[in-house]
């Protein structure tokens, strides 16, 4: 990481809160709302010659000292918190037809609260973005166009003045959220980049060098070792996928993507057993695949177990588009009626958890047969889309 600033515990802890802008706005509103009532009451202090009823504006510096107050001790960043100020700001602007004559009001003169309400102006913009203060502005100009009846130049400066500040600081609000967000996730890739990167060190050093050797030498030897080679080498290619893809979809896609069944039952063939597949991918999702594999494991190990010497099996793979139905037949001497019922008794769980259970829990179905002359025939199917 040449040339960049080393992230050191504090800055990444900086950088890792998406709210630490956020909070520093939160700060200066709350020094602008102590600062507008400090203005508000000496502009109140000035034209006190001029009120028609002063005590009303006494009462109305008041309320806005009472939330100010407890705005500044234990701050409330909430909806309702600030829809309680915008109220009250609206109700000081409006109020402030009660202090002063109509002649006063249409000459231009300030409202009590002066520029008090547009600390809820900022607040909804920090709280909710530009919209959020946009509203707040255009309530806030709406109650002052009411409290002038008149609009003077004043009025509609003032008004177009709130809409700025809230558009924009809300939108500076809004893209600071958004880039602290971009960088939070761009962290978190790197974060997972580097721990990938130190543990791909390690397993191309131990796991991924022993699985090349296994596939290569099972390769050379041949026969059933060849099926342990192609398992090896399967197992390495996902390994090696995890721990070097850049994209993590990549790797989610190694792992729960599409696989081809043909390729991963190439390992079941034998001189004893065949198998039969179409010349077009059968494709199924990477987890349903494994699964599908895994039973017709079992059904060719119950082969070599029971089928009796010299026996064949044939492994038949189709894809009718509504699901995929995989046949393992063999020329053994077939299972005896009611012998899968007596194993379940006797606690042998081979067909009925490993072949059964299985694709019972992918939506499928799995049967067992045999014929009259001998010889058994398991069928498996799963649904293409299959219940969860």
């Amino acid at each position: 990481m040449s040339g960049r600033e080393p992230l050191t515990p504090g800055r990444a802890a900086v950088l890792l809160d998406e709210h630490v802008v956020v909070r520093g706005l939160w700060r200066a509103v709350d020094v602008f709302r102590c600062l507008a009532l400090a203005y508000a009451v000496w502009s109140a202090w000035e034209r006190r010659e001029e009120m028609v009823n002063p005590t009303v504006a006494v009462v109305i510096l008041g309320v806005l000292t009472g939330w100010t107050v407890v705005q500044t001790v234990r701050p409330m960043r909430t909806a309702r918190a600030y829809t309680v100020e915008l109220a009250i700001a609206c109700a000081a602007i409006l109020g402030t037809r009660l202090v002063d004559s109509p002649e006063v009001i249409t000459s231009g003169a300030k409202t009590i609260p002066s520029i008090w309400p547009s600390a809820a102006i900022v607040g909804w913009a920090v709280l909710r973005g530009w919209r959020g203060g946009v509203v707040a502005a255009a309530i806030v100009g709406a109650c002052s166009f009411v409290e002038v009846i008149e609009p003077t130049a004043n009025t509609v400066t003032n008004t177009i003045l709130g809409l700025l500040l809230g558009g924009c600081i809300g939108y500076c609000v809004d893209l600071t959220r958004a880039s602290h967000a971009a960088l939070a996730e761009a962290m978190r890739v790197e974060a997972a980049r580097a721990e990938r990167d130190r543990l791909a060190r390690t397993v191309h050093d131990g796991v991924l060098q022993t699985l090349a050797f296994i596939n290569r030498r099972a390769i050379d030897i041949g026969g059933e070792t060849a099926a342990l080679g192609a398992m090896a080498g399967e197992q390495e290619r996902i390994l090696r996928t995890l721990v070097s893809q850049a994209d993590l979809a990549e790797v989610d896609r190694a792992v729960s993507g599409e696989a081809d069944l043909r390729g991963l039952l190439a390992h079941v063939e034998t001189d004893d057993i065949a198998l039969v597949a179409p010349a077009e991918p059968v494709l199924l999702p990477r987890r349903v695949a494994d699964e599908v594999v895994a039973a017709v494991e079992a059904a060719v190990d119950n082969v070599r177990k029971h089928a009796g010497q010299g026996a064949r099996a044939w492994v038949l793979l189709d894809d009718d588009g509504a699901g995929v139905q995989v046949t393992i037949r063999d020329s053994g001497v077939g299972v005896e009626a009611g012998r899968l019922d007596e194993a379940v008794g006797q606690g042998r769980l081979g067909v009925s958890s490993s072949i059964r259970g299985r694709l019972a829990d992918l939506g499928g179905t799995a049967s067992v047969t045999s014929g009259a002359a001998g010889g058994t025939t398991v069928e498996l199917r799963v649904p293409h889309a299959p219940a969860r």
